[in-house]
């Protein structure tokens, strides 16, 4: 039997899925379908209840929807509220992710216990590294540490217990070892893909997680307290954001199956490598490069904001008319998390000698958001998002354009651990939307 391509197959049958399974626009209109459970102005369908996080983008003033400076919650508390908290010689993360993971502030003592038990936790399963991590490694870092959550499973005595306290317990531990997730596989690929020299430098139990993921990551281990600080708030800022985002959701949907810990986090990260969810900053540096490239003055800013017009056009760089890292799916006037961050964004910039970078960055805000505002019609308004500066702060830290996504991924677990945690104890049926069959009937 003659051997078919299955490249040429699949090519030759893509027109018959165009043809067959194509819906016009006008039908989900005709039945009120919202396509991405958001209405026409963007607002989410109501699937849920959560105790964690709140996001705040209007409010109702005098009866009337208004658009507001955004707000972050977390348990109760602003995010901006906790940050100035943490004092300018310690890191937060592990603060914030107890007050995620538990709902409550942890006091000293609580806090030292916490920190505790995640930096004993920092170990993987005998060659655990050399037999998985090493073994097929993938630029992908994201695929590669599903990959490796999936496998961590088959150490676990429990792995399909639904019981409380098993959960947590596997969510403490993939909170533990995720950092060493990213990072070694990230070394492997650089190693047997890039042919450079790779390193695996074992956790310290005395450092934070900040701290280790650059102490990890650098051949001579070293960084600056600057450094590491800023790391720690971008993890704080990307911990949780509601249960809508599509990450955390796909964590509860797959929860609410009652399936393992392990695999639900698999899948939100399945969900977060996506580049609409979890890989924008690094459209935003693409776009960044592709602005130096093509601008003869990047202080010039009639120049920029002409490229800037011709990228909204989709005449500049990906032709998809999208200035990337301006405008957010539910803020309006302001992200929480950008507001917070662009402050610690200017002081590294300023220690890195990358004012004239940083500058550029402030220019192609505020004229892609004047050009933006001018050209479309923005129900909520436009605003920079915090990926808008997340790519330029890895950057200037050193850290390689394939451990962005990852890094999302080490803050992001404790939101999908405390989401799981919430739908284990709150829900217990499992989540099915319905979807309206419009298919032809073509016999009697």
């Amino acid at each position: 039997m003659k051997k078919i391509n299955i490249s040429e197959y699949s090519a030759a049958k893509t027109g018959l899925c165009l043809a067959n399974d194509t819906i016009s626009e006008d039908l989900y209109q005709q039945h009120h379908v919202y396509r991405g459970l958001r209405d026409l102005e963007g607002k989410g369908v109501l699937t849920g209840l959560t105790n964690i996080s709140e996001i705040v983008a209007f409010k109702k003033i005098d009866g009337v929807k208004t658009p507001v400076e955004g707000e972050l919650w977390y348990r109760g508390y602003k995010v901006n509220s906790l940050i100035d908290e943490i004092a300018p010689d310690s890191f937060g993360f592990e603060r914030i992710a107890y007050l995620i993971l538990f709902g409550e502030k942890p006091n000293e003592e609580e806090y030292l216990e916490f920190s505790k038990v995640i930096a004993q936790n920092r170990t993987l399963p005998t060659n655990f590294t050399r037999d998985v991590i090493m073994k097929a490694p993938s630029k992908d870092i994201m695929n590669s540490m599903t990959r490796s959550i999936l496998t961590l499973a088959s150490y676990d005595k429990n792995v399909a217990s639904t019981e409380l306290e098993d959960s947590i317990r596997q969510c403490l531990l993939l909170i533990a070892q995720f950092p060493m997730l990213a990072i070694y596989g990230y070394h492997a690929y650089n190693h047997f893909e890039n042919y450079e020299s790779m390193y695996i430098h074992r956790p310290s139990q005395a450092l934070s997680t900040a701290e280790n993921i650059l102490m990890m990551l650098r051949p001579d281990k070293k960084f600056t307290e600057l450094e590491a600080k800023i790391l720690d708030i971008a993890l704080i800022l990307h911990v949780e954001h509601g249960g809508g985002n599509n990450s955390t959701f796909t964590t509860r949907v797959v929860t609410s199956a009652g399936t393992d810990t392990y695999s639900a986090i698999a899948a939100g990260m399945s969900s977060l490598k996506g580049p609409k969810h979890g890989g924008a900053n690094i459209k935003v540096m693409e776009m960044m490069k592709n602005i130096r490239e093509n601008v003869s003055d990047i202080e010039d800013r009639d120049e920029i904001r002409a490229y800037l017009k011709k990228i909204l056009e989709g005449k500049a760089f990906d032709n998809k008319g999208i200035i990337y890292g301006l405008g957010h799916a539910v803020y309006s006037l302001s992200d929480p998390r950008e507001v917070i961050f662009k402050g610690y964004v200017e002081k590294l910039a300023h220690s890195k000698d990358m004012d004239k970078n940083m500058a550029l960055y402030n220019m192609v805000e505020e004229e892609g958001i004047s050009l933006i505002n001018q050209s479309r019609h923005i129900y909520k308004g436009v605003c920079p998002n915090v990926d808008f500066y997340s790519g330029f702060v890895y950057d200037m830290l050193g850290i390689p354009a394939e451990l962005y996504t990852p890094l999302f991924a080490i803050a992001r677990i404790v939101g999908w651990s405390a989401h799981r945690i919430e739908e284990l104890i709150c829900m217990n049926k499992i989540i099915r939307p319905a979807y309206l069959s419009v298919m032809k009937e073509l016999e009697k």
